[in-house]
């Protein structure tokens, strides 16, 4: 087949982060399988399992990519830990199932630089990092939203994650609250005290990130 005309789309490389000690790995991948499944609709390609625990898709702006990966974060926590790789440039097919270009370089450098970054007691809840093939002015903006909003969901406890993944997935504070054997109250508690209403808030500005 021959090459076809690159375009420019949103990149996104995953993996799952310390797989190799999942006792169940079998369990892991056909978990992670269905949460990718959960994020398909509007992927220019939805995201798959390639290799081991690796993931990759693709979509069509930066910040649906952007959203897709947070909700598969949210999807898979507390349990299954997460890092990813987000990127923009230009993507060419060079056949039905290779890709290649500048889009994908850029999302590879940027899961490079998670891995390597949240070795870092400063930064060891740093798990998303984007790049992009044309530096705009957006991309370090994008960047410092989302070591802040790692780090809030990095050390928040159990149940306040759930709580966020509820809320993210739309259910009420009372439905929470029922949920978790909890005051609607302290729910309301939870939302402000833990940073979950600012997170939700920082997730749903990133969505609407254009390329520049």
């Amino acid at each position: 087949m021959a090459q076809m005309k690159d375009r420019a789309v949103a990149t996104l490389i995953g993996d799952v982060v310390g797989s190799r000690r999942a006792r169940d790995r079998a369990g892991l991948h056909d978990r992670l399988a269905r949460a990718l499944r959960e994020i398909a609709p509007g992927a220019v390609d939805a995201p798959l399992v390639t290799v081991g625990d690796e993931f990759q898709g693709s979509y069509a702006t930066p910040g649906a990519a952007l959203d897709a990966a947070w909700r598969l974060r949210l999807r898979l926590s507390p349990d299954v830990d997460v890092r990813i790789g987000l990127g923009h440039g230009p993507v060419a097919r060079l056949d039905e199932t290779t890709q290649d270009g500048p889009g994908w370089w850029a999302a590879r450098e940027a899961i490079d630089w998670v891995k390597q970054t949240q070795s870092r007691a400063t930064t060891e809840h740093l798990r998303t990092a984007y790049r992009s093939a044309d530096e705009g002015p957006e991309v370090a903006a994008v960047n410092a939203a989302l070591q802040c909003r790692d780090h809030l969901v990095g050390v928040m406890d159990e149940r306040s994650l759930r709580i966020l993944a509820a809320l993210v997935a739309g259910q009420s504070q009372a439905a929470v609250a029922q949920a978790e054997g909890i005051s609607a109250s302290a729910v309301s508690q939870r939302v402000r005290s833990a940073g979950i209403g600012v997170v939700r808030l920082a997730a749903e500005q990133l969505a609407g990130v254009e390329a520049s």
